[in-house]
């Protein structure tokens, strides 16, 4: 039986006993220009990610020197990592980081 995914079985990645496995359908017309860019797009994402797990890993080693709020005396050490700075930034700080980011 001859089906448009066919085309896509001797990709790299592809490997027994599954062979080429597309749940969601996304390849199921056989476009090889979609499959391409949908693979570039994965690579893209992956890359991303990677960069923000070692951006996320980084926060817990390196922190800026000096004050977050000179008047409030609030030092860059003092903020945890993670959700629990949003309760130790000062509201008029992520203001600020609304209105100019």
């Amino acid at each position: 039986v001859d089906s448009p995914l066919r085309a896509f079985e001797n990709e790299l990645g592809v490997q027994p006993p599954v062979g080429f496995w597309d749940p969601a359908g996304f390849t199921a017309e056989g476009n090889q220009y979609d499959f391409y860019r949908r693979r570039c797009i994965e690579l893209k994402h992956g890359r991303v990610s990677m960069l923000a797990c070692t951006g996320y890993i980084v926060q817990e080693f390196v922190r800026f020197p000096g004050f977050l709020s000179p008047s409030s005396s609030i030092k860059f050490a003092d903020i945890p990592n993670g959700l629990a700075a949003v309760e130790k930034v000062p509201a008029v700080g992520w203001f600020q980081y609304t209105v100019f980011c």
